[in-house]
């Protein structure tokens, strides 16, 4: 297996869950390594050049450090947000609204030109979902995104 150019670890209390759950943002599993019970510890996942490695809370050998510690008591991605571009965002929408995730803004079309919304999934990892907003006319860009954050000077 080739690793992937970039790769995101996310650690979970259920790896099996998560990862049926992640399968529907269009990762397909590439392997997984079960602990003696059978249990899966960790779960690859990949969606184009994006590898999404699944790993369980508890269970997995990883050194006993303060890091870990913090780790396993959460909270879950705390400060970072996953971005996934998507071909049809109100498809992604509704996936997430019915598996449960707490949608924290609604669609909405951003000053650089993409539609976005945002949710936190059930395993507590905040994600953006973007679409391209046809016909959008770069000009402004990055400056309209300024402006409407902080107004003009």
């Amino acid at each position: 297996m080739v690793a992937a150019s970039f790769r995101v670890g996310l650690r979970v209390g259920d790896v099996e869950a998560a990862a049926r759950f992640y399968r529907g943002f269009g990762f397909d599993e590439v392997g997984s390594v079960p602990n003696p019970d059978g249990q899966p510890v960790m779960t690859i996942l990949r969606r184009g050049e994006v590898q999404l490695i699944v790993d369980a809370l508890v269970g997995m050998p990883f050194p006993d450090s303060e890091r870990e510690r913090q780790t396993q008591t959460g909270p879950r991605g705390l400060g970072v947000a996953i971005g996934l571009g998507v071909d049809d965002l109100a498809v992604s929408y509704e996936y997430c609204r019915s598996a449960g995730c707490t949608i924290t803004s609604e669609p909405m079309d951003e000053a650089w030109g993409d539609r976005v919304f945002e949710c936190i999934d059930p395993f507590g990892y905040q994600w953006e979902f973007s679409q391209p907003i046809k016909d959008w006319q770069p000009a402004a860009g990055l400056q309209a995104a300024q402006a409407s954050w902080f107004g003009t000077r």
